[in-house]
């Protein structure tokens, strides 16, 4: 009888894997439904809308909403990218004292929420507040129609308030740029004539044209996304126009109508994300690098460096820092202590902590998989996945109604076929629905982070490990994991900090007698004593601190000294 050998015996290596491949694409399909179903029935919704409330609508409500959100769009995008490539060029290419300190106190901004830095420069700036009391004091002025002064509770108001706390988006993004170029290319151009000026115009800036694009987008979106402090200094945005229609008129169909026109925004500002990107592929070697020195400044060039990097940082954080500190004080808010306050915290640290060991989880899994299946369709699922960052919470919580709703009845129907008793809304009704929007609007930071740090990890050692018999999940846990966590560890505390901030979809979706910080805060401002809601707005700041310090942290690039010729 012949003995059969190894070769003999059919190869079933392709059937050994089949069953991960499948799972993988499952997965990553899920995944993306799960964020495009949102889109999907707000669609539906809008057009249950009958023609009436969308005449009234287009009459009365989009034309005026839809010029001030190009009007707030148009001037943040302005004014954030002055002061974000200025200050970013500034402490790139120069050096001069406090430099250093700087560099990392100008991010810093990004701790605060738009809408608190909103009420703290409207209590300060307002016809009753101190500054205009002063003025009229000091010129003897009786009432603030005597005289004139700039409003805050206006459309400039509001671009102003938001870019001071959005250019570290654009800052961040231009400073990478700035940091990496070769020192060859500025070289070259000098040698060419080049003024200052001129490297930054037709050198540094194209570069990084790129990452400014993605910058400023990111700044964009989050204006777009804002509600508080829209609504606080008087701007009638699309975003505050859905959250009226929906909730103050009561017409869910007109609220969707809007959402839908809002979408074309958010896929103009993403396109044209993509247009700034376009063709932009630059690759410089990363042996022996040598980067841009810097140019150090002395005497008065240093001293207004100093000052005009200064002055959005005390005016985006340690302004309202300041403010909000000596609310606390001046009214008691740590002596008469809110006990409420307490549950409040709890119960946002909770929701953000769940939601975001999800978004992680969820994250890695999706980077795990494209990894694992590396195709198109792959591709496409996280990409759409990662769409969720893109649409504002209020158009969020309205897709999401809808299917939290329906899955309810599902439940019910499950429940009253076991004979069991009637549910109620299970998720719609709870906190769920919360934990549910967010892992949704911030999965694209888990996904692109995961992603950043598995890149990191050649695909030899998955290959070495398979030929040890190590399955793909004991890859993921002795290998990937470990080797992510910083990845990981970075965007878990953005998730975190952007659940404890985030305003729109938490008042839209929020079950009844559940408060988070953000609300509790929103609450105080539409009863006109925001002051009251400061400790609050303090805690927020507090632990949004501590991602933006990482940020920048390990951002510092020292530049390399020129080698020498034996170095060569």
């Amino acid at each position: 009888m012949a003995h059969a050998s190894v070769s003999d015996l059919p190869d079933l290596s392709h059937w050994l894997h089949w069953p991960r491949h499948v799972f993988a694409r499952i997965f990553l399909l899920l995944l993306a439904a799960a964020v495009i179903a949102p889109l999907i029935t707000l669609i539906a919704i809008a057009w249950q809308g009958d023609d009436e409330i969308w005449h009234h609508l287009w009459t009365y409500v989009v034309p005026n909403a839809a010029i001030d959100t190009a009007g707030l769009l148009a001037g943040v995008a302005v004014l954030t990218a002055i002061i974000g490539i200025g200050a970013a060029w500034i402490v790139t290419a120069y050096d001069f004292p406090g430099r250093a300190t700087l560099s990392w106190l100008l991010p810093l901004p990004l701790a605060f929420p738009t809408y608190i830095v909103a009420y703290v420069y409207a209590d300060i700036f307002d016809a009753a507040g101190p500054v205009q009391s002063a003025f009229r004091y000091m010129f003897g002025f009786r009432t603030a129609a005597e005289y004139w002064f700039p409003q805050i509770r206006s459309l400039p108001g509001a671009i102003l308030v938001m870019s001071l706390v959005l250019y570290p988006y654009v800052y961040l993004a231009a400073r990478a740029m700035f940091q990496t170029q070769s020192a060859s290319l500025i070289e070259v151009a000098r040698t060419l004539g080049a003024t200052r000026i001129m490297l930054a115009r037709h050198v540094a800036l194209p570069l990084a044209r790129p990452a400014l694009a993605v910058g400023l987008s990111l700044a964009l979106l989050e204006a777009l996304n804002d509600i508080g402090a829209s609504e606080y200094l008087g701007v009638q945005t699309l975003t505050l126009s859905i959250f009226t229609t929906w909730i103050n008129r009561s017409s869910l169909p007109g609220a969707a109508q809007i959402a839908c026109v809002m979408l074309v925004i958010v896929i103009a500002l993403m396109a044209l994300e993509r247009y700034g990107r376009r063709h932009r592929r630059f690759i410089v070697s990363l042996r022996r690098q040598r980067y841009v020195p810097r140019i150090p400044l002395k005497g008065r060039p240093a001293y207004v460096s100093l000052a005009i990097c200064l002055l959005p940082v005390a005016l985006g954080f340690f302004f309202p820092l300041f403010f909000l500190a000596y609310e606390v004080v001046q009214r008691g808010l740590l002596i008469g202590f809110d006990h409420d306050l307490i549950r409040h915290t709890i119960t946002t640290v909770t929701l953000a902590a769940i939601a975001t060991a999800i978004a992680i989880t969820l994250g890695l899994a999706a980077a795990l998989a494209v990894r694992l299946i590396r195709g198109k369709l792959a591709f496409a699922c996280l990409t759409i996945a990662g769409m969720g960052y893109a649409i504002p919470g209020t158009v969020l919580a309205l897709g999401l109604l809808s299917p939290l709703v329906g899955t309810d009845n599902v439940l019910n129907a499950i429940s009253a076929f076991f004979g069991g008793p009637h549910l109620g809304l299970v998720i719609a009704g709870s906190s769920a629905a919360l934990v549910i929007a967010y892992v949704t609007r911030f999965l694209a930071i888990a996904t692109g982070s995961a992603q950043a740090g598995l890149a990191r990890i050649a695909t030899e050692i998955d290959d070495v490990a398979r030929t040890l018999g190590v399955r793909p999940a004991g890859i993921a846990w002795l290998i990937h994991i470990p080797l992510a966590r910083p990845a990981l560890g970075g965007a878990a505390l953005l998730v975190f900090v952007d659940c404890l901030k985030e305003l729109p979809a938490t008042l839209l979706l929020r079950p009844l007698n559940v408060e988070t910080l953000s609300t509790y805060i929103y609450q105080y401002a539409t009863r006109g004593s925001f002051e009251e809601g400061a400790l609050a707005a303090l805690l927020i700041v507090a632990v949004g601190i501590l991602p933006v310090i990482r940020l920048t942290r390990f951002s510092e690039i020292a530049p390399a000294p020129v080698p020498s010729s034996s170095e060569r």
